[in-house]
């Protein structure tokens, strides 16, 4: 089982998949090994030790069968991907509405499995075109910004203006879609959206077109498919008719349904900071309650029957019941990766009862992670899988996991519950830094309270609930009181804390020291664990050193957001764009990125007003309450509330850690004489010696102009491509008077403005200038001490799963 686990591992840091033949061999061989490994055993062949059933040569057939049969899966899967040749063309498709529809932004979300599939011919249907099973769709309300006007602010647009119809699961749909490969943000510590959608097999996203010309949507009519998602789709929208707060009614229909989705963005905010969000989804933890009380029930009816009793014992009964109904629930719940992986593990243990084997916990353990890496090999990539095991596997280290001592008494088990909690929440921190780059200081209080009140109280009424709707009013109310409690723990100063993310051997290092603090042991030996805790604790990011600096571009879609950095200063220039009227660069990206590398900014510089330039502000403004405001925006615009910016004017300067930073545009009359956001884009020149950066904004080509003209030192090694490689933009004089090493164009995957336009491709190329887009490198990373080098992140943290973007000769 190890063997195969650590298979599993090996072949997900491949950055390339192999032919499937070369994994085919790699099972072949691995049969053949073990074929030779038992023959061995039953001759008792011993020649050196080789041909025995040693530790070494089963790891060695586990790993060959996990890497072979985890790339023969993977090549698969990656032969159903989009045809880079269908992106960005209208398709006729026809199919079933997959999963319950996801209202919000404008518009709703769902998975559509296709039927069949056309091109859009101005004459008609055009050739038949193969697309992946299913599709990830969005049907945006016509004037919504979703649907094509990223520039114009979210608030000043009303959502329900030009609504999408009804949709409903199992509904069979004609659209008109554009669809594209996924592509995500790719960020050092980020969330990874590619690997997100290759586990939930979805390799299309796509938006549904309404416009003049295109054919209007059509409804088919009901089919009988996907039935379950029917029901949760019924039962989720009965919660909002019944509760009236949607708020408290988003909490319910979460943990009833698994609809994520329906708890606001606000909410999600509180249940982090005080440690409880993975409460407030259908998780492990409810799956596992919900087999406890599913195999408790089904044990005491079966006593009941004498006749049940001599047919099969109770004990055996209630643990099948348990797990099957379990498995229901998991499945009701959305049969998300979480549910999924905690329906295997209570499959193994309910199989080793009845089989009446007392395996020691290591191996139980490993059993357990084992089914869930053979079910789905992907999960070794996700930090919920770490999580759970590495609490459950710090239960039983510790002994924490069982029954407690003295009777039984409610005491005891008070006391019992608080040392689990302890128990996880040492464990779990220096795990929890790495993946996330915070702790919640009140975490272990909210849970003690959050735990049992969940458990006991809201969850059982909101479960009763789908057969007395009334009791979904009584459900609001708990929520609502539990709310105000983490609500008053949240808003302690300190309730969260956030810390540089750790190196993976920190955080090993780190979490064998808390499980070895809690272990029972004297208290001398346990504290032997402090010392492996320290290099989490006190790790620090390194920083360039005195007289250099670094950047760090943020892989943000359309939009500018760089971070640079000095021996103790910092600067972000621009905060990146709105995604959606809940959503932003600044939760999204830069604050966990921000929160990852342990800055705390100095200045935070907005280029100008346009929404793909602030879109984070905001969220970054919130969080670095120390960071001075340097832009060209109005004095009337709402940011200034937050925090008053000072004007962006040509000829400031300051100089932090022998480095030069300088405005070079907009000049104090050109503020009073032009009126267009881009012409006063705030145009930043940092050097250090002879390695300089300019960062350009969406200057357009008579600001380029006039910069030529105005400034004598304008060289730079490297230039952000001025209003990301706009055709108004990137003037030969200004190239000419930069002469850049490197260009990077910060800009969406096939934006709806074709950034970067050809044409300006083409000037870059003349004057062998590097071009770099974001979409095909995500982050990159520059320092002055190597001017010509560019690191980019999509290159170093490259996955077989990652959207490999066509060359720009084949775009």
């Amino acid at each position: 089982m190890a063997g195969s686990v650590l298979g599993v591992a090996l072949q997900l840091q491949q950055a390339m998949l192999w032919n499937w033949r070369c994994y085919a061999a790699i099972v072949t061989g691995g049969c053949i090994l073990a074929g030779l490994s038992a023959w061995g055993v039953r001759r008792r062949v011993r020649v050196a030790g080789v041909w025995g059933l040693s530790v070494s040569v089963a790891l060695l057939v586990g790993a060959c069968l996990g890497v072979g049969l985890t790339g023969l899966r993977a090549v698969a899967y990656a032969g159903q991907t989009l045809d880079s040749r269908v992106e960005g063309r209208d398709v006729e498709v026809t199919g079933v509405i997959a999963q319950m529809p996801q209202h919000g932004e404008g518009g709703v979300r769902f998975r559509l499995n296709v039927q069949s599939a056309r091109e859009v011919a101005p004459a008609g249907r055009g050739a038949p075109v193969a697309l992946p099973s299913t599709l990830a769709l969005a049907w945006y309300a016509t004037r919504s910004g979703g649907w094509g006007r990223a520039g114009e602010a979210a608030a000043q647009i009303d959502p329900m203006d030009d609504a999408p119809a009804t949709l409903h699961a199992g509904e069979r749909w004609r659209f008109t879609v554009r669809l594209k490969a996924p592509h995500g943000a790719l960020n050092p510590h980020g969330f990874d959206h590619e690997l997100s959608m290759w586990e939930q097999g979805v390799q299309a996203m796509g938006s549904v077109r309404t416009g003049a010309r295109d054919a209007p949507p059509e409804r088919l009519g009901a089919t009988w498919r996907h039935p379950v998602e029917r029901v949760r789709e019924t039962v989720r929208d009965a919660v909002f008719a019944q509760v009236a707060d949607r708020r408290m009614a988003g909490v319910i229909a979460a943990l009833v349904t698994g609809d994520q989705g329906a708890i606001e963005r606000n909410d999600w905010d509180v249940f982090r900071a005080t440690g409880v969000a993975h409460l407030m989804s259908i998780s492990g933890l409810h799956v596992t309650m919900f087999a406890w009380l599913a195999s408790a029930v089904v044990g005491m009816l079966w006593r009941r029957s004498s006749r049940l009793m001599l047919a099969w014992p109770a004990p055996h009964a209630a643990v099948v019941g348990g797990v099957l109904l379990a498995a229901l629930y998991a499945l009701f719940s959305g049969w998300g990766i979480p549910s999924q992986r905690t329906v295997w593990m209570l499959l193994v243990v309910g199989l080793l009862r009845l089989s009446g084997r007392r395996w020691p916990w290591p191996f139980v353990w490993l059993a357990a992670c084992w089914t869930v890496v053979v079910a789905d090999p992907w999960a070794l990539m996700q930090p919920g899988f770490w999580l759970s095991f590495v609490a459950v596997g710090a239960l039983f280290a510790t002994d924490a996991g069982a029954a407690p001592i003295g009777g039984g008494t409610a005491a005891s088990r008070a006391r019992h519950m608080l040392r689990e909690q302890w128990v996880v929440t040492l464990a779990l921190t220096p795990l929890t830094l790495l993946l996330f780059q915070q702790i919640s200081a009140v975490g272990l209080l909210a849970n003690a309270v959050a735990i049992p009140w969940i458990t006991l109280v809201v969850t059982p009424l909101a479960m009763l609930g789908a057969v007395v709707p009334a009791l979904w009013t009584l459900a609001g109310w708990a929520v609502q009181a539990l709310s105000l409690v983490l609500g008053w723990l949240a808003s302690w100063p300190f309730a969260t804390l956030s810390m540089p993310a750790p190196p993976l051997w920190a955080a090993v290092a780190g979490i064998a020291g808390g499980v070895w603090m809690t272990m029972r042991l004297p208290a001398a030996l346990r504290l032997l664990g402090l010392p492996l805790l320290l290099p989490v604790l006190l790790w620090q990011v390194p920083r360039p050193a005195e007289g250099s600096f670094d950047l760090l571009a943020a892989d943000v879609g359309q939009g500018n957001a760089v971070l640079v950095r000095t021996a103790h200063h910092s600067l972000l220039y621009d905060a990146g764009p709105r995604y959606g009227l809940e959503s932003d660069a600044g939760n999204r990206v830069l604050v966990p990125l921000l929160a990852a590398l342990g800055e705390r900014l100095d200045m935070l510089v907005l280029s100008h007003r346009d929404v793909d330039h602030i879109g984070g502000a905001e969220a970054v403004l919130a969080t670095q309450p120390q960071a001075a405001l340097l832009s060209s925006i109005e004095a009337s615009h709402p940011l200034q509330a937050l925090r008053p910016a000072q004007p962006c004017v040509a000829g400031q300067q300051w100089r932090w850690d022998g480095v030069t930073f300088e405005v070079l545009h907009p000049r104090a009359d050109d503020i009073a004489f032009l009126s267009k956001p881009n012409t006063l884009s705030c145009v930043l020149r940092i050097h250090a010696g002879t390695n300089a950066v300019l960062l350009a904004g969406d200057i357009e080509r008579l600001q380029e102009l006039a910069l030529v003209t105005r400034t004598s030192a304008l060289g730079a090694d490297l230039l952000l491509v001025p209003h990301h490689g706009s055709k108004t933009s990137s003037s030969d004089a200004l190239l000419d008077a930069v002469a850049p090493r490197i260009a990077l164009v910060q800009a969406g995957y096939r934006n709806r403005f074709g950034h970067p336009a050809p044409e300006v491709v083409d000037r870059y190329r003349l004057r062998d200038i590097a071009l770099v887009e974001s979409t095909r490198c995500g982050a990159a990373f520059w320092t002055s001490m190597r001017p010509g080098d560019l690191q980019c992140h999509r290159q170093q943290a490259r996955r077989y799963w990652h959207h490999a973007v066509p060359p720009m000769d084949a775009d």
